[in-house]
């Protein structure tokens, strides 16, 4: 019976582990989005997504929108890369169901009194993990005006 219940002990902190570790890997994928968005570093950006994925936002006007990330990336173009352009951002929330992953990620520009909930659907791939879809919204007090 000792030996069960090392067994399950280990199997369980080896899932633990292994689920930590994807966490992680997961939140550098991340990182290289908020960077690259919050340092006009446009590779950088474009390297956090699969080159099919799909971006869902509600532009200015509330009209709905599908773009493509090298749309996305396009955004960020005419600021000076490596320069900080006032968008900080925290993850908020990883989920990883095997090779799948959902995360969270709080946008705001504090000197704008704006902030954005960015969801990603993220994919583990052969090169790493990737966001294949992402969507956003505002959610400061602006927003419900």
């Amino acid at each position: 019976m000792k030996h069960y219940i090392l067994l399950f002990t280990a199997l369980l902190a080896f899932q633990f582990t292994n689920a930590q570790s994807e966490c992680a890997k997961i939140e550098e994928t991340l990182q290289k989005y908020m960077e690259g968005s919050s340092y006009n570093k446009l590779e950088l950006l474009e390297s956090a997504f699969t080159e099919d994925a799909t971006l869902y936002l509600t532009l200015r006007d509330g009209s709905f929108k599908s773009i493509t990330p090298k749309d996305y990336v396009g955004f960020f173009k005419n600021g000076e890369a490596g320069k900080f352009n006032g968008r900080e951002a925290e993850v908020l929330a990883i989920e990883v169901v095997k090779d799948i992953a959902t995360a969270k990620v709080k946008i705001a520009f504090p000197e704008r009194d704006m902030v954005y909930m960015d969801l990603f659907l993220l994919k583990k791939l052969e090169n790493g993990w990737k966001i294949i879809s992402k969507t956003a919204t505002r959610v400061d007090n602006a927003a419900n005006n």
